[in-house]
């Protein structure tokens, strides 16, 4: 029905429309209830890049951080750009199993009608929500090599890393025709798209960039609170990065939401009794981290499996990113500054397997190994033996390109000065008369 967009005026006696006319075609498939829910959810998932800034400004020197918060927020913004451009198309295109093809470039050909993907959300409506996606995920690496990284180089790695590796894997698993799709591979809301490829991402970057040439390799956190308030934020806006994929409101939505804060719940209870056991205290530091790695282990099932099983798998996930970065980072000395490859890559991986664990029919139509069947474990783990081999390959070469032609690392006296001073001339705190 067609409607005045902002009133009209007189003239010479005449009713005249101030602007033009516009038209409001509603289409029957399309839920108010489900849009407004995934509208929220975007902005959830929006949400969580300035969060993930905090808690990885707060975990850095005070000299690093507005570097750290400047990767994270242009993450956002150049990604953005990029996901409207090519990202979506290449995605979410149907040109074949292996890339979406750049037919939609531009979003040409996105109408107001509703979402090949969700029918009762607009197409937009959903290509917003995974433009929220497609923007964090580059910024999880970053948690690997802060304190060392140019800020020319870091852009030019999210540029190239999301074509090469987040937008053919993101069409892998979740694109119409995505060859890991095909054979039955299931991610509810990112254990493989996100947190697999970010993190072991960041486990080569760590390695390809090299240690931070202080030897401070475990400094205290700067400023922990901010480390709290991130924390605080992602659990918040997990709410729509899991609950939202269920792409409507919904039982399954609802399903996502509580296994995803019971997994936080008790991964962070869990994380606070590894402190105390070995350290004599329980820690706020190791109790966020315990609650995002509850976050990201959870992710890929959460749309999959009972609140039984959200319990197993966060209190599973606190056992084993611990142990990563309590045992392992200090055995093999590479330097995850922030620990994105112990929180996120093992948390990502060890989701997505234990989604084949404990998924049950009664949720989501998905068997797993504890109702009987071992298929869908041996398919999870082809699917993220092949995101980890080829994150891995892709992410080197992508380094080894740009570190040949701008270069990775910043100077050592740079290094010594800050990120902050170095590469962006200002100060985080500073004291004035």
């Amino acid at each position: 029905m067609k409607r005045l967009a902002m009133g009209a005026a007189l003239v010479g006696g005449l009713s005249v429309p101030l602007f033009a006319q516009t038209t409001a075609v509603a289409h029957p498939s399309i839920s108010a209830g489900d849009t407004a829910w995934m509208l929220i959810s975007t902005a959830l998932v929006m949400l969580m890049t300035p969060g993930l800034a905090f808690f990885y400004g707060g975990l850095v020197r005070k000299k690093n951080i507005l570097g750290v918060l400047m990767q994270c927020m242009m993450a956002l913004a150049v990604l953005s750009v990029m996901w409207v451009l090519v990202g979506y198309s290449l995605a979410f295109g149907t040109a074949d199993p292996f890339i979406g093809g750049l037919k939609l470039a531009g979003l040409s050909g996105i109408g107001m009608g509703p979402s090949p993907y969700a029918p009762t959300i607009p197409a937009i409506v959903f290509i917003l929500f995974q433009m929220m996606f497609a923007a964090i995920t580059p910024a999880l690496v970053a948690g690997a090599f802060v304190e060392r990284m140019k800020f020319s180089a870091y852009i030019a790695f999210i540029i190239l890393w999301s074509l090469v590796v987040y937008y053919p894997v993101c069409h892998w698993v979740w694109g119409k025709g995505g060859w890991l799709a095909a054979m039955g591979a299931r991610d509810f809301a990112g254990g493989i798209v996100v947190h697999i490829t970010a993190g072991f991402a960041a486990l080569v970057t760590a390695i390809y960039v090299g240690r931070r040439k202080d030897g401070l390799h475990h400094p205290t956190p700067h400023n922990l609170p901010f480390t709290v308030l991130g924390a605080a934020l992602l659990w918040f806006g997990w709410v729509g990065f899991n609950a939202g994929s269920a792409l409507g409101a919904n039982a399954i939505s609802a399903n996502a939401f509580l296994t995803t804060n019971t997994s936080a719940a008790i991964a962070a209870i869990v994380w606070a009794i590894l402190d105390r056991v070995t350290t004599g205290k329980p820690t706020m530091l190791g109790t966020a981290t315990g609650a995002v790695a509850g976050l990201a282990t959870i992710t890929p099932a959460s749309g999959f499996v009972t609140v039984w099983g959200a319990l197993a798998i966060g209190a599973s996930t606190a056992l084993i990113c611990y142990f990563m970065i309590a045992a392992v980072k200090p055995r093999f000395r590479f330097d995850d500054t922030l620990d994105a490859f112990g929180v996120h890559g093992m948390g990502g991986l060890w989701g997505t397997l234990m989604l084949g664990v404990f998924a049950v029919p009664s949720v989501d139509r998905v068997r797993g190994l504890i109702t009987g069947s071992a298929h869908q474990l041996e398919v999870q783990a082809f699917a993220s033996l092949v995101a980890v081999a080829y994150t891995a390959v892709a992410t080197f070469l992508v380094l080894k390109l740009i570190d040949v032609t701008v270069g990775v690392r910043v100077p050592d006296r740079e290094e010594a000065v800050g990120l902050d001073l170095a590469q962006h001339n200002e100060r985080a705190y500073t004291l004035v008369d």
